[in-house]
């Protein structure tokens, strides 16, 4: 196909047919595409299966990474080890596209490649790389590893994203009315653009829009400002002109603050985070409207269709016998991994997500004789399975894992897998009774597992943070520990007070319900099955992208 004058290649829907570039460092479209980590990329491929659904007329532009984010892999003791695989995709067409953008003031070569919106059902999306033989080494390494620990690296990582995707929207003729920036990673586009509409602020403002993700300023990526001048981050602007047209007043640059002040609107991942972001950029002078389009997830790609089949159909009988068969499916892969045998029949509890200090996964074991007499309790028998990717570099959560891993040597009902990607994500999900997710509230910006989690059957139980206080309903469709006063709680009594609660809940209520009232707790699966189909299935995301931030 001829990619010179490029056109979404199907039929757009009236309603939808806004030209829209959706730049994003990290995409999960399907298990053999590994251009991800976490959240953020599993969040973007929800987007654009939603938007392909629609018929919107969107594209992506990512990064294709040759090593991808790492593989997770298993020292001799059975801990985390970090392995770099390149990766081969035979179903990806090269454009024919190759361009040069600046890096450290030398010329570097991109090439483009393309995923057909056909091959795995998304929206049309295409991916930048410099693993060229026309480069030096150093440039070739900017796409090898997907959220590089050198800060050059990343820098020139973020340059390729707004830059080079800029630069390849234009070789496409595409002409985007709006430019989408799922977090601020592309953010030198607007630099780009600043220079291709003749230095026109206005110009630039009124077709970028900005997706936070982050719900404290620390966590938002900065760097020093010589350093990104240094790299050709801005596009030929001086530091000083920098500075006047940013706003940044010392010597560190943050890519969120920059971004929040060239959008002309922005939005939170949840109902809370827009609060929280709005609170937290209100002391900076000339920041955008910050919205909030709460994150969701592509029902037709998670949900487990035959689970929803019966239970439209009332068939207990089968709906209990399908998710029995669920689980069996998932122990396999635990079986295969670990050598331990979990029963169908005993409830099942997963924590499975991005590994990370304020995500807490080892929370419920910190009171470890309660946890062995939970692990211990034939009345109300308990498994537990662990799950997830820490950052390669991020050492205490590596810690974290590898302390799990330990742990559960001592226990034959208590299983921790590695190899956290989409594939295994859902079969956890299909193996949990109990989606348990304890981030120390407020710093989950939305958090968005647990609504695949109850589209396969599973009952969350969380911390009230991110999507959970708009969706849970305790009791009815889930389970919340209730707020306490965080605000005036040190970091210990707030992990205190969440973890007794924790257990409270599990005891006085959640494990009697699964044993001895089975018609409720299947109700309740129900429930949330029902309640997040619709509300935070990521077709409505995607409509709310069109009707609040693209207007």
């Amino acid at each position: 196909m001829s990619f010179s004058k490029y056109t979404v290649p199907y039929t757009i829907d009236d309603r939808y047919s806004k030209r829209v570039a959706y730049f994003s460092m990290e995409f999960a479209i399907h298990q053999p595409l590994k251009i991800y980590s976490g959240g953020l990329g599993f969040l973007a491929g929800s987007h654009l299966r939603s938007a392909y659904e629609l018929k919107q007329n969107l594209i992506g532009i990512g990064i294709l990474w040759k090593y991808g984010y790492y593989d997770q892999a298993r020292n001799q003791d059975q801990t985390l080890q970090v392995t770099w695989m390149e990766k081969q995709y035979s179903f990806l067409e090269d454009t024919g596209i190759k361009f040069q953008i600046d890096i450290h003031d030398h010329p570097v070569w991109v090439r483009a490649w393309y995923l057909n919106p056909e091959t795995f059902k998304s929206a049309p999306l295409f991916l930048l790389s410099t693993d060229l033989p026309e480069n030096d080494y150093v440039s070739q390494t900017i796409t090898h590893r997907l959220y590089d620990a050198n800060v050059a690296t990343k820098v020139a990582q973020f340059i390729l994203l707004g830059v080079g995707g800029s630069k390849l929207v234009d070789e496409l003729n595409f002409d985007p009315q709006r430019y989408h920036l799922n977090e601020a990673h592309g953010l030198s586009a607007a630099f780009y653009l600043y220079r291709k509409f003749d230095q026109n602020i206005e110009e630039v403002k009124k077709r970028l829009v900005f997706t936070t993700h982050t719900p404290e300023e620390a966590g938002n990526e900065k760097h020093d400002i010589y350093l990104c001048h240094k790299m050709s981050y801005f596009c030929g602007l001086s530091v000083d002109e920098t500075r006047k047209l940013t706003g940044m007043e010392d010597d560190s640059f943050n890519h969120s603050l920059a971004a929040l002040r060239f959008a002309h609107i922005a939005n939170g991942v949840s109902e809370l985070h827009g609060h929280v972001s709005r609170a937290m950029w209100s002391k900076y002078k000339g920041i955008c409207p910050i919205i909030s389009i709460t994150n969701a997830q592509n029902w037709q790609y998670w949900a487990d269709k035959q689970l929803y089949k019966k239970m439209e159909e009332s068939d207990n009988y089968w709906f209990d016998d399908r998710k029995k068969y669920l689980k069996k499916r998932a122990f396999e892969i635990v079986a295969d991994q670990t050598g331990k045998i979990l029963n169908p029949d005993v409830f099942t509890i997963v924590w499975a997500r991005r590994f990370a200090g304020y995500k807490r996964a080892e929370l419920i074991t910190r009171d470890i004789n309660q946890f062995n007499e939970l692990t211990a309790d034939s009345k109300f028998p308990v498994q537990f399975i662990w799950a997830g990717k820490p950052y390669p570099m991020d050492y205490p959560a590596i810690n974290d894992f590898n302390h799990l891993v330990h742990l559960s040597k001592s226990y034959k009902n208590v299983a921790v897998l590695i190899g956290y990607e989409l594939a295994l994500s859902k079969r956890l999900k299909q193996a949990a009774d109990c989606w348990l997710n304890n981030p120390r509230v407020p710093r989950e910006a939305s958090g968005t597992s647990g609504m695949t989690a109850a589209m396969n059957g599973a009952v969350n139980f969380s911390t009230d943070d991110g999507w959970i206080p708009e969706f849970i309903n305790h009791g009815n469709n889930g389970f919340v520990v209730p707020k306490a006063d965080y605000a005036s709680m040190s970091t210990e009594d707030q992990d205190q007070y969440d973890l007794e609660k924790l257990y409270e809940i599990l005891h006085k209520q959640i494990l009697p319900l699964y044993y001895e009232q089975l018609d409720t707790w299947r109700q309740i699966i129900k429930n949330g099955m029902r309640d997040v189909r619709y509300q935070f299935d990521s077709g409505r995301m995607a409509d709310e992208y069109y009707t609040l931030l693209y207007k």
